[in-house]
């Protein structure tokens, strides 16, 4: 069992209504979790279990804590955010050795190309929902995006 797998138990077992689960693997690994009243997620494996012939890890605890209270912020600006329409690769510029598309402070038109989001091998496009002025570029070029994640703050 890998890391992932034991993540997306850790996950599953936060969302659920399940207060406890014990599971125990032919192999020899055991996995035991309980939530308490905070919805917190603990996960205990046996010390010298072997995870698929490699070396015996340890699991971090993973704490999630609900609260019911909700905090309204006041904007100080009034930016609109171009969000990324797909989960991908973002790029500022067409090739590593040109120059980026934007950089904070360009002014933009409505349909101009600000960057490129790349998934599953294709480029994609992305273009300016309105015209204005880059105020602040949200992620950093190579980093994978995910679906609605902010990219650009234009006012």
């Amino acid at each position: 069992m890998d890391y992932k797998q034991i993540k997306k138990l850790m996950d599953d077992m936060g969302e659920s209504k399940l207060d406890s689960l014990e599971i125990e693997f032919p192999d020899g690994i055991k996995i035991s979790m309980t939530k308490n009243s905070r919805k917190d997620v603990q996960v205990k494996a046996e010390e010298n279990a072997v995870i698929a012939g490699s070396a015996p890890i340890s699991v971090p605890v993973v704490q999630k804590e609900t609260t019911n209270s909700l905090v309204v912020t006041e904007p100080t600006e009034n930016f609109k955010v171009v969000k990324s329409p797909m989960v991908g690769t973002f790029y500022a510029s067409s090739a590593p050795d040109k120059d980026p598309f934007v950089k904070v402070g360009d002014k933009v038109k409505k349909g101009q190309v600000l960057c490129i989001v790349e998934a599953m091998k294709l480029m994609n496009e992305i273009e300016s929902e309105f015209d204005g002025e880059i105020v602040e570029i949200c992620v950093e070029n190579e980093e994978v995006v995910e679906y609605g994640k902010p990219l650009f703050k234009i006012k």
